[in-house]
């Protein structure tokens, strides 16, 4: 049977019978409405105890899902994110509907990181799958709406992020996956999910999105103090003269990309004036409205004309000096409006140069388990994380590693003689410059060769988390989506491999038991 009928199955038995009426929700004592996990309803319980006992649904598990659904059973890890839950409001304890328990919360963002869903398609392939609606402990509850799934995504801040993978990674220690003898680190990039950046998409943005804002506030106060002006027409003829004149060569040709740029900076700093005498107008009280909430809509406009303003000038400065002055790097460059924070970083690939991100440190110990990340506001030298690394190993596993790999980037004289002091045995980070005959010895040893050839391994594990659990390019806006991306995806693999060896053992046991 295919997957679509399967789905037209699990629809029809997990339609629960009618009933006369909703009975309202169950409060405890004290009236709490966030819940750790759903309260049994007997009715519900024994119709979906039905459904699962007339389906083979145990041969539906994947191997890591058995493991998996014991881990996230563990009361420190439902416990944080309930209190994140109950923090929402200053209310949440005791006011409002039921909210959607913490262990659900969590198993579906577990989900949605594994499969590298959006949350509409999580709610739909939930909805409609019996293995994923047990694995949630959604049950016959119904699926809360992706946007809802949204904001309680939000709520796990980096912090939270954080502490959910130390304990993930405490447990795959209790379980004996990793001890710690080892620690590869590598560096890679994930984008932020920006267009690629040029000089006149991003003054073309800056006019689109300050005539936006000005455009709401006309809607809003109508024709009260400084008429609107749309440029959005001239500008756009003036984007594309620019695409045609950029696609030729010759000094001709640079003639007309200059006059393009030109009046395309006429005509984003009459729009940028606009907006500032919109935004001093609200403040004036010159453009207001009688209604509550239209004024707090005003003001909140106001408030983004106020933040855009600095960017747009920013992007202006960047481009004149680019044109104008041959200037490339300018002083607090930005390639984006929205993501003002992304990196420009070029770490030499041949298919792309150039990435446009924040870079992050991935550093794993045995059986492909990532001990710790780190998500950089500003991209550091690879040398200078070593060290750390190996401090946050200790830290975190309570042990020193035996071996500490890296790539030619790690490597500094001091590196090495701060390592070994610390404890790690065999640091195993090559030199690629000019080698002493000592040097040279020493790199081609058998403990440094079988070093780097586990090394690679970390390379293979970036591929996995970008293609996988798509760290490729975070779909999370701002900095802390950013840690939040990256760090979910690092959750959900760890979770995998935890599966994959403890799967392994078991059957590695039961093949010895059977033997004659």
């Amino acid at each position: 049977m295919t997957s679509i009928g399967w789905n037209k199955l699990c629809a029809c038995l997990l339609r629960p019978p009618p009933r006369a009426g909703h009975a309202p929700p169950v409060r405890s004592h004290g009236g709490g409405v966030v819940e750790i996990r759903y309260r049994p309803a007997p009715q519900e319980e024994e119709w979906f105890a039905q459904t699962l006992r007339a389906l083979p649904l145990e041969s539906w598990w994947e191997d890591w899902m058995r493991h998996a659904d014991r881990l996230l059973a563990d009361p420190e890890l439902v416990n944080t994110v309930h209190q994140v839950l109950l923090k929402r409001w200053p209310q949440s304890a005791t006011r409002g509907r039921l909210s959607t328990p913490a262990e659900v919360v969590l198993r579906l963002l577990v989900l949605k990181h594994v499969r590298n869903w959006s949350y509409g398609v999580l709610a739909r392939e939930v909805r409609a799958n019996l293995v994923y609606r047990q694995f949630t402990r959604m049950g016959l509850r119904r699926m809360p709406h992706p946007k809802t799934l949204g904001k309680l995504g939000l709520l796990l801040g980096p912090t939270v992020v954080q502490q959910l993978h130390q304990r993930v990674v405490a447990q795959a220690q209790a379980e004996k996956v990793i001890r710690g003898h080892k620690l590869r680190v590598d560096t890679t990039v994930t984008e932020t999910n920006i267009h690629y950046p040029t000089d006149s998409v991003l003054l073309g943005d800056s006019v689109r999105v300050l005539t936006r804002f000005m455009r709401q506030i006309t809607e809003v106060v109508g024709e009260m103090g400084e008429k609107m002006r749309n440029r959005q027409r001239s500008v756009g003829r003036r984007l594309i003269e620019i695409g045609r004149a950029s696609r030729g060569r010759g000094p001709q040709m640079q003639k007309k990309l200059e006059q393009g740029y030109r009046k395309l900076l006429g005509s984003t700093g009459q729009v940028v004036a606009q907006a500032k005498r919109f935004s001093q107008e609200i403040g004036q009280g010159v453009k207001r409205s009688s209604d509550v909430w239209q004024q707090a809509a005003l003001e909140d406009l106001k408030k983004e004309i106020d933040t855009m303003l600095p960017r747009v000038q920013q992007v202006v400065r960047q481009t004149r000096a680019r044109i104008f002055q041959g200037i490339t790097n300018s002083a607090g460059k930005i390639v984006s409006l929205f993501e003002h924070t992304t990196e420009i970083i070029r770490k030499g690939k041949p298919g792309k140069p150039t990435e446009f991100g924040k870079m992050i440190q991935v550093q794993e110990a045995e059986n492909q388990i990532i001990v710790a990340y780190e998500v950089y506001d500003q991209r550091p030298a690879d040398s200078k994380l070593l060290l750390p690394a190996i401090e946050q190993h200790q830290q975190r596993l309570g042990v020193v590693p035996r071996v500490a790999a890296g790539d030619a980037g790690f490597f500094s004289a001091a590196n090495e003689t701060a390592a070994q002091k610390l404890g790690v045995a065999q640091v195993a980070v090559p030199f690629l410059g000019t080698q002493s005959a000592q040097r040279r010895k020493r790199q081609k040893e058998r403990w440094f060769r079988q070093a780097q050839k586990w090394r690679i391994g970390c390379e293979g594990r970036i591929s996995v988390l970008k293609r996988r659990h798509g760290l490729r390019r975070c779909l999370y806006k701002g900095d802390a989506g950013m840690h939040r991306w990256v760090g979910l995806g690092v959750i959900a693999d760890n979770l995998i491999n935890i599966g994959r060896v403890l799967t392994a053992r078991l059957t590695a046991k039961k093949s010895a038991s059977d033997a004659p």
